[in-house]
């Protein structure tokens, strides 16, 4: 702030400090308001899909029995809360995705690697009991 204006406004510099102050602090404070209302909405969305979940099957229009269904809607709200605290869903995905192929025999497994990287075709769903991912390549005959 130029000198001039300083003496034009009738404040000293140290009112003019305490002023600044107080307004970086109040700027952070309603920044970090706006993260936490962004996480709590987060975590409400999560609950609202729970419940959904829930619904769903105690009104049997899941296809699975009602125990199971219950189970599975309380697995994923955990999950949900799990991965929002360390904050890394798609890591977890990924990582989650080429475990799969580690039980393979080694002559298999890469493969498996490239299925899961999305190469080749996939088709079925979950709910009609799995995906079904296809990858076909070309051996030269010997």
């Amino acid at each position: 702030m130029p000198s001039s204006m300083l003496r034009d406004s009738g404040l000293s510099r140290r009112e003019i400090i305490r002023a600044v102050i107080w307004s970086a602090f109040a700027f952070s404070a309603l920044l970090f308001a706006g993260l936490a209302a962004a996480a709590g909405d987060s975590l409400a969305n999560a609950r609202a899909r729970y419940e959904q979940d829930r619904a769903a099957c105690i009104s049997s229009q899941s296809n699975q029995d009602r125990a199971t269904c219950l189970r599975e809607a309380g697995a994923a709200l955990q999950e949900d809360r799990k991965v929002r605290a360390t904050g890394n869903a798609q890591g977890q995905y990924e990582q989650n995705r080429l475990l799969r192929c580690n039980g393979l025999p080694e002559a298999d497994r890469e493969d498996c690697l490239r299925r899961m990287r999305g190469e080749g075709s996939v088709s079925g769903s979950v709910e009609g009991g799995g995906i079904y991912r296809e990858l076909r390549t070309s051996v030269p005959a010997k």
